[in-house]
C-alpha cells in the first residue's frame, strides 16, 4: 500500500469526526461547564438543607449518648 491509499482510507473517518463528532463534543463540553458554574438548583439546595439538618440531629444524638455513657461508665473512652 502506498501513502495515497492510506490517506484515502483515513480521510472519510477524519471528515466524519470533524463534521459530526467534534461539534457535538464541544457543545456538550461547554454546556456542562456552564451548568457547573450556575451552582446549585432549588432541589439540590433543599436536599443539602435536609442533609445538614439530619447531620445536626445525629451530632446531637451522639453527644447525648456520650453524656449517658460518661455518667454510666466513666472510663469508656479509655477502653480499647
Amino acid at each position: 500500500m502506498d501513502i495515497e491509499a492510506i490517506l484515502g482510507m483515513l480521510m472519510a473517518p477524519i471528515i466524519l469526526f470533524v463534521i459530526i463528532v467534534a461539534p457535538i463534543w464541544i457543545i456538550l463540553h461547554y454546556r456542562s461547564k456552564r451548568q457547573m458554574n450556575q451552582g446549585l438548583n432549588e432541589e439540590e439546595r433543599e436536599s443539602l438543607a435536609l442533609l445538614a439538618n439530619q447531620a445536626k440531629r445525629i451530632r446531637e444524638r451522639v453527644q447525648t449518648l456520650e453524656r449517658i455513657l460518661d455518667a454510666d461508665a466513666p472510663g469508656w473512652r479509655d477502653r480499647q
